[in-house]
């Protein structure tokens, strides 16, 4: 509403503008300058409208750019007079120094504003005072990936988690959760919905500031994958990801992105088994060597009894007797109490892993 009123009040003041001009002239050009007056408002208007996403940053970077390069155009053109009267003093006043005085403002200008364009990840404008530096007040935000939202325990996590930093959800990461949704294909759509409703439980939670980020990106940027474009907007921001994606990992490290990972973080609050600790477990299924049952813990660890192959679906209370933990995860390896103990079936087993 109040954008149509300012457009409506431009058109009128430009309208004004013209018939002034008209008053002066005469009013035989009355007709054609108002036709190209409204004509070059309505340009102006269409421009505004058909871009949308205006930056900011652009708009001051360009208007510090014209001040600093107007600033070392005056200064430069003192020079030249100073010259000029020095050693030339026919010369003073004359087109040659005019036209040349217009080139030096026409490239220190240019030149200002576009090593501004260029370096606004280092020099960051915010009008009225210019900040030299990147600097960041309070927590660094979170940004949460596609994978980690649809997993689910991120909901626990953030439930459990003092969390005094804003939560952000790129609007790109969003848009691909809704195609997921709409996805044909069954299982998709249903990892679609789950992380949608797991976005939801996460609006639920008044602890936290979730908010849905639409970043500004480049073309090029744009149409980047969006682990990349992630990448990149945490760079932007001073952001930390949130992930369970190997791959996005290793690509945020690589470019020194903080990176808080939900299957690490998983596997460090595992509880720790020393050798000769009892424990209980079910045998499930056997195991690749002779003799051997396989049992999991609540957690998902993988238990490896020797001796335990033919009491597979009891619960056997064992004895532990070693450790592995490997990047697939974490093994414990043990056999029933007071069997004898046998290293040589972990070792196999542990080559096998």
């Amino acid at each position: 509403m109040l954008l149509a009123i300012l457009r409506a009040l431009f058109v009128l003041i430009v309208a004004g503008v013209a018939m002034n001009y008209v008053e002066q002239e005469g009013s035989a050009l009355a007709l054609p300058v108002l036709i190209v007056a409204l004509g070059a408002a309505a340009m102006v208007i269409g421009l505004d409208v058909f871009i949308p996403q205006k930056s900011l940053l652009a708009i001051s970077g360009l208007f510090f750019g014209l001040v600093v390069g107007l600033l070392i155009a005056f200064g430069a053109g003192l020079i030249i007079d100073l010259l000029v009267d020095a050693y030339q003093p026919t010369l003073a006043g004359g087109p040659l120094v005019s036209t040349t005085k217009v080139l030096i403002g026409i490239v220190t200008c240019y030149l200002a504003v576009s090593f501004i364009l260029q370096t606004k990840d280092d020099v960051r404008f915010v009008i009225p005072y210019v900040e030299f530096a990147k600097q960041r007040k309070g927590q660094h935000p979170i940004i949460l990936d596609t994978s980690v939202i649809i997993d689910g325990r991120i909901v626990d996590i953030m439930n459990s988690w003092i969390v005094d930093a804003p939560v952000i959800v790129p609007r790109f990461v969003l848009h691909e959760l809704q195609a997921v949704a709409d996805s044909s294909d069954k299982l998709k759509r249903n990892r679609g919905r789950r992380g949608l409703d797991i976005l939801n439980k996460l609006q639920s939670n008044e602890k936290l500031d979730i908010q849905f980020y639409d970043s500004r990106m480049t073309r090029e940027e744009a149409s980047e994958p969006v682990d990349q474009r992630l990448v990149t907007l945490a760079r932007k921001i001073d952001g930390r990801v949130v992930t369970n994606d190997y791959n996005l990992n290793k690509v945020a490290k690589l470019r020194g992105v903080d990176v808080i990972n939900i299957n690490d973080l998983a596997n460090a609050l595992k509880p720790v088994f020393l050798p000769g600790e009892a424990m209980q477990v079910k045998i499930i299924k056997p195991g690749e060597e002779a003799g051997q049952g396989v049992g999991y813990l609540e957690d998902g660890t993988m238990v490896v009894v020797e001796a335990a192959r033919d009491r597979i679906g009891q619960t056997v209370p064992i004895m532990v007797t070693s450790v592995l933990q490997t990047s697939a995860g974490r093994m414990v390896f043990g056999r029933p109490e007071g069997a004898p103990g046998d290293g040589g079936g972990r070792r196999r087993a542990g080559q096998n892993l």
